[in-house]
């Protein structure tokens, strides 16, 4: 409340900040979707890399969507933090030790918030990493073949992505000033209060293809376990390449079970 009626434009800075999340993911999706067409996953370090910059970047943007402490905050930490307490032996533990205490309450909005802004140092440092060893290998491309006679100098053909950038922000300022909260849950409006639980508890759009695997299987250890493999597949997908050729371009029957995939992650969404 003070940031938005106390701050000079602070409600366009929370705004954005708020929608600039879920641009930010469609761009990762996107970056993503790409890898896996081109074959991007066969430089192994950079990909294995990417894949920890995804988690770290879902870590993020959960404990950020439980710092308005509303309803949909309150009850999505305690759903997400619960899931934890499947983990044999260790798993209540764990689930204790993120709450600061025995259920989700002010200290955990005090590690979340802390959370929040250490995660993004990691983020940076891990990109670092990520480009070094892209710059090892150099950028992919949709023949899938090496392409030095091809290659142009960094500088001036960067300013071509200006226009990218000019596009993606004005559609980010358009939604922040015109319809901020349309990507929002009305739920999140009522203060948190754990006496009372929402209809239906859903983390935002991004994470609704992990939420509705988890749903789909009623043992909670098998959803959990189902969650995390859902991501942590991509780690695996190098050791499931078997063509010789590395680009999908030429591969019909992957790219078949690729836009499947893709219509799967969307209908799950």
């Amino acid at each position: 409340a003070h940031m938005c009626r106390d701050v000079q434009f602070g409600w366009l800075i929370r705004n954005l900040h708020a929608n600039g999340a879920s641009f930010f993911f469609i761009c990762i999706y996107l970056h993503i979707g790409r890898g896996i067409y081109y074959g991007s996953y066969l430089n192994k370090e950079t990909w294995n890399i990417g894949v920890i910059l995804l988690l770290t970047l879902m870590a993020t943007a959960f404990v950020g969507y439980v710092l308005p402490w509303g309803q949909m905050s309150f009850w999505g930490a305690t759903v997400i933090t619960n899931l934890f307490s499947a983990i044999p032996y260790i798993g209540q533990t764990l689930v204790e030790w993120a709450w600061g205490g025995f259920s989700v309450d002010n200290p955990t909005l005090t590690r979340f918030f802390a959370l929040h802004f250490l995660l993004p140092f990691v983020i940076a440092g891990l990109t670092l990493v990520h480009l070094t060893f892209l710059h090892e290998t150099g950028s992919n491309n949709p023949l899938g073949i090496p392409s030095d006679c091809d290659k142009i100098p960094f500088h001036p053909y960067y300013t071509k992505d200006i226009l990218g950038f000019a596009l993606m922000f004005t559609l980010l300022a358009s939604l922040a000033l015109f319809s901020p909260n349309m990507l929002g849950d009305p739920e999140n409006f009522t203060p948190a209060n754990p006496l009372v639980t929402p209809p239906h508890i859903k983390p935002e759009w991004y994470f609704l293809f992990a939420y509705a695997i988890l749903r789909s299987i009623p043992n909670k250890l098998g959803g959990v376990l189902a969650l995390a493999a859902s991501i942590l597949v991509l780690f695996l997908l190098p050791l499931l390449h078997t063509s010789k050729l590395r680009s999908m371009t030429f591969r019909p029957l992957s790219q078949i079970l690729f836009w499947t995939l893709v219509a799967n992650v969307l209908v799950l969404t």
